[in-house]
């Protein structure tokens, strides 16, 4: 049986999830075996909208992804759920509506809307008070304690680190199991973050290949004092110039054989996804297989 997430934040070393924006991706997580995987709401835009990361992903379509992802794996997953589609009501709404689709964790952040990547420039931030009776209001909405609440912020590129580390202890107060501090700089902000929560609560460290925050391995992040490395935007990253690898050789040599050892054959796509499995599922409730039996 797979540990809850709860259960095994309380343990080192530090969980380590990749971000998914799908059920493939995170099939590909589980066989890979990690502990946990990601949904990242960026790699949702990218993927799926074709988009930036600016808030256009919503609450139907992302409680939809969560739900086909939950019917095809059992790993626990931590989603991102934005700034919790509006106000604390809002924000009551998605923490039921995630959680009955399968979320084991729901990450909720004080930008004011329309959000965007937490690594981009021009952020703005709600008051303090407001995202604290926001995270008020997903403890109470959540059915069960098992799941999680993530309570980021993003004040660091805009109030400064020394307001990002107020508003997460508010943050804390008012029920977070998880804190995410987004975008710390140096490696002495991350130094002083885990300083001031040292055993009081998980705080996760987002790696962006690319982004504001220095790029450290799970192992250096859990000797550093996080309990959970993710790193959302990995999986697109590495697929967008493998895509473009292919459409190149395509386009100048009409097939695939200039790119065909870096591919994976249909036969096994289907051993990835299970094929021979499924086909046994089909055959036993088949009449006319039985018949022959």
């Amino acid at each position: 049986m797979t540990p809850s997430l709860k259960s095994r934040l309380v343990r080192h070393p530090a969980v380590l999830a990749p971000g998914v924006f799908d059920p493939l991706t995170a099939l590909l997580v589980e066989q890979a075996g990690f502990e946990a995987a990601y949904l990242s709401g960026a790699s949702i835009a990218y993927t799926q909208l074709g988009r930036p990361d600016l808030g256009l992903v919503g609450l139907e379509h992302l409680s939809d992804v969560v739900l086909r992802i939950r019917e095809r794996v059992e790993l626990p997953l931590i989603v991102d759920a934005d700034t919790g589609f509006g106000n604390a009501l809002n924000v009551q709404r998605t923490v039921r509506r995630l959680e009955r689709a399968g979320a084991n964790a729901i990450q909720i952040e004080d930008q004011s809307f329309p959000k965007r990547c937490g690594h981009l420039a021009g952020k703005t931030v709600i008051p303090t008070a407001e995202m604290v009776g926001k995270i008020a209001a997903a403890v109470d909405a959540r059915h069960s304690s098992e799941t999680l609440i993530v309570g980021r912020t993003d004040a660091a590129a805009v109030e400064g680190f020394p307001a990002a580390l107020e508003r997460a202890a508010a943050y804390l107060a008012a029920g977070a199991d998880i804190l995410f501090v987004e975008a710390p700089r140096r490696e002495e902000d991350m130094r002083s973050l885990v300083a001031a929560f040292a055993g009081k609560v998980p705080l996760i460290a987002n790696m962006v290949e690319g982004g504001n925050t220095p790029l450290l391995s799970s192992d250096q992040l859990s000797a550093m004092g996080f309990g959970m490395v993710i790193a959302p935007g990995a999986l697109v990253r590495i697929m967008v110039p493998a895509a473009e690898s292919l459409l190149q050789a395509l386009k100048t040599h009409g097939s695939s054989l200039s790119v065909r050892e870096r591919m994976i054959d249909l036969a096994g796509v289907n051993d990835r996804v299970g094929l021979a499995a499924a086909m046994a599922r089909s055959q036993a409730y088949d009449p006319l297989v039985k018949s022959a039996e």
